[in-house]
């Protein structure tokens, strides 16, 4: 299988080699030729242009910084790629770019599958890395061991556009957390405990203790918010106390006043007697989706992941 491969950069140029350690055979193109210097040294063909990366590959792999890149590179490959060759995307892109560029490739019986990575760079180097594909399952199935040989969790999870709307969720919803963990831990410094002790404290809590997405599983994503497993009113009795403390020593607390209205809002809907995260009903009465996964298909999930 002759793999094109497009993008050397932080994570691309690790990827690469990657996937030549793996087996495959590259043709490698950068803007920057000296980026490929390993490559080449590792027994890469060098190619000038992105036509001529992808004029003789059976599958091309890109890894470019965004969708303005992806687009131009997608010129040039729509003009050369044959027939029943594929193209894997990489990067982190837009869900509407790619859909739009798969209907065009589409019409020429090429298959674009999007399959962003997450793993960092120090994922990349290792192969440590996850890949969400969106896109044609039977050639997902055919092409997946270019994919293996660079990343060790790589899942196909739905139609065209899907892996990059996780890696979307997922990348959106960290820094998200991140910023809601830093507003809280700034009042409790300020509060007078010490950073260290007080992040070793809050690990070891509930919260602590599981994955950051795990616990979406419990009753979020089931649907199921009776009985409560922690009722709403305490909850929001405890949100009401940071927020107080917040007020007395001077914090912002945005994201922490959000979640106290949120709150509030549940509890004069009645749900005092719910699960604490009964009040994350709102967001999806507001963005018009219903949410309910079986228990036993989570379960099987987090068995599977470990």
């Amino acid at each position: 299988m002759r793999v094109g491969f497009i993008g050397l950069g932080t994570m691309g140029a690790s990827i690469a080699l990657n996937a030549m350690k793996g087996g495959f055979a590259l043709t490698v193109h950068d803007v920057r030729k000296e980026a490929a210097a390993p490559h080449l040294k590792a027994g890469a063909v060098w190619a000038d242009s992105v036509e001529d990366t992808g004029r003789d590959a059976d599958v091309v792999l890109t890894s470019l910084p965004g969708p303005k890149e992806v687009k131009a590179v997608a010129e040039g490959l729509i003009k050369v790629m044959r027939p029943g060759k594929v193209w894997f995307d990489l990067s982190t892109n837009s869900p509407t770019v790619i859909r739009e560029l798969h209907a065009r490739l589409a019409e020429k019986k090429i298959s674009l599958l999007d399959a962003p990575v997450s793993g960092g760079p120090s994922g990349a180097k290792s192969g440590k890395m996850a890949l969400w594909v969106g896109g044609d399952k039977t050639e997902f199935e055919r092409c997946r061991k270019v994919l293996d040989a660079v990343g060790d969790q790589v899942i196909h999870i739905g139609p065209i556009g899907a892996g990059s709307v996780a890696k979307l969720v997922h990348n959106c919803a960290g820094y998200a957390m991140q910023l809601a963990l830093v507003e809280l831990f700034t009042m409790g410094v300020k509060a007078g405990v010490e950073p260290l002790p007080l992040w070793a404290a809050i690990r070891q809590g509930a919260l602590g203790r599981k994955r950051s997405f795990d616990r979406i599983g419990d009753q979020f994503l089931q649907g199921k918010f009776d009985p409560p497993n922690f009722a709403l009113a305490l909850a929001h009795k405890d949100v009401t106390l940071a927020t107080e403390l917040a007020r007395e020593i001077g914090v912002p607390m945005r994201l922490a006043n959000l979640t106290y209205a949120e709150m509030t809002d549940a509890l004069n809907r009645g749900w005092e007697k719910r699960d604490s995260r009964s009040y994350l009903i709102l967001q999806q009465e507001r963005a018009g989706v219903s949410i309910k996964v079986p228990a036993e298909d989570i379960e099987a999930v987090l068995k599977r992941d470990g």
